[in-house]
């Protein structure tokens, strides 16, 4: 007999009732269905015992049949310790499940790839790593989510190195990705270079730090990071050990210090992943055809109407004005075709020619209001992954 249904059974709180938000969800988003009929004594033997018992002792004479014979190679496990969360910051692990739920059921639409949201009670390093490693058996990969820095650089370096499955912090990496698709087609209709571009990227946590790496490997020659102590540069003595490495790759290279309104003056990008707001004035000192990308949300570091007028191309987080820079562009279609493959890792070529294949669909819709594509074009999730299976098997990280 059924149970109960708990979308319906108990209702929603009714604080919350009629709002649409709270509506859509009331039982959460996800469900598990299963893929075979279960209809009589016959199916029951063959999806469980004693049937089952067969495909089990077959993998455990040849472990590699689980990619064939259960759901495990195309299965994410989205893990999170709830410390910073959209920009909610350190809301805690049952908070964050909303959002991990979110996070699965894009996987799912966007790249047809399964995933589980796993809220952990600890911050700890050492018990996320020990947890994350002892629960990779069940998965095909795993997408960090929505974990504070400098621990998340931590904990993502440490598992790639001991697992041979496609580690990914989409706070760093589905940023950096998407953001440079978006810089890519900007440089175009501005008609500059990626070496002969100066960009300012306001903010040194998990996406400041990534969006900085992509750039610099896509050719970016000129880069100030700042966090809220100013750029980073060898003269401070403040750095973690992350910063510190970022700031002899970054503004040390052309000996640029100050205040993010020093490092402004002239800039050609200013790439805000940090909140705050950008004073009127100092986004006015950059250079003429400006491009500014207040990634920050709900709210961005400079507001829309302000960056226009000084600016000539204007992205933001938000999906109500024109050029979102959406994380949806890049994380699933990076793991369809890292799982494509059986990839053992995402590598920096993955990343880039994920970005790639997202400038490159734009195409001759190029405009100044549309420099990444939709969520919703069907195209994105097969050429991010086309792009990225390609570049797996290049990397020689494809196990097939």
């Amino acid at each position: 007999m059924a149970g109960p249904d708990p979308r319906t059974d108990p209702p929603g709180d009714h604080r919350f009732a009629g709002d649409p938000v709270f509506d859509l969800h009331v039982g959460g988003k996800m469900e598990i269905r299963s893929r075979v009929a279960l209809d009589d004594r016959d199916d029951l033997s063959l999806a469980y015992t004693p049937g089952v018992a067969r495909v089990c002792e077959a993998i455990a004479a040849d472990p590699s049949l689980t990619q064939q014979y259960t759901w495990v190679p195309n299965t994410v496990a989205v893990v999170t310790d709830g410390t910073a969360v959209l920009g909610l910051g350190d809301i805690g692990p049952a908070a964050a499940m909303p959002v991990m739920e979110g996070k699965a059921v894009l996987f799912k639409q966007f790249g047809g790839v399964d995933a589980v949201p796993i809220c952990l009670a600890t911050t700890d390093v050492e018990e996320i790593i020990a947890t994350v490693a002892r629960l990779a058996p069940s998965f095909g990969g795993i997408n960090l989510e929505d974990i504070s820095a400098p621990r998340c650089f931590e904990i993502e370096e440490r598992l790639k190195g001991m697992l041979d499955i496609p580690v990914f912090h989409d706070d760093q990496h589905g940023t950096a990705v998407v953001a440079l698709a978006a810089l890519t087609n900007a440089l175009t209709l501005t008609r500059r270079t990626p070496a002969t571009t100066r960009v300012v990227v306001s903010g040194a946590g998990a996406a400041g730090v990534a969006v900085a790496r992509i750039l610099l490997n896509a050719g970016v020659g000129d880069i100030a990071v700042v966090d809220r102590k100013g750029v980073l540069n060898s003269r401070r003595t403040d750095l973690t050990p992350v910063k510190k490495a970022l700031a002899g790759d970054t503004a040390d290279r052309h000996d640029r210090y100050g205040s993010l309104a020093d490092v402004m003056v002239g800039a050609d990008v200013y790439l805000g992943v940090s909140g705050g707001t950008v004073p009127e004035e100092v986004v006015a000192s950059m250079a003429e055809d400006a491009i500014v990308f207040g990634l920050a949300n709900p709210t961005p570091e400079v507001p829309v109407e302000m960056a226009h007028r000084h600016a000539r191309v204007v992205a933001t987080g938000r999906s109500d004005y024109p050029n979102q820079i959406n994380n949806v562009l890049a994380f699933p279609g990076i793991f369809r075709g890292a799982f494509d493959v059986h990839a053992t890792a995402i590598t920096e070529g993955m990343k880039l020619a994920a970005a790639e294949a997202l400038a490159s669909l734009v195409g001759d819709d190029l405009a100044d209001d549309l420099i990444v594509p939709s969520p919703f074009d069907p195209r994105v999730g097969p050429a991010v992954a086309t792009a990225v299976a390609a570049a797996a098997r290049a990397d020689g990280v494809a196990r097939r």
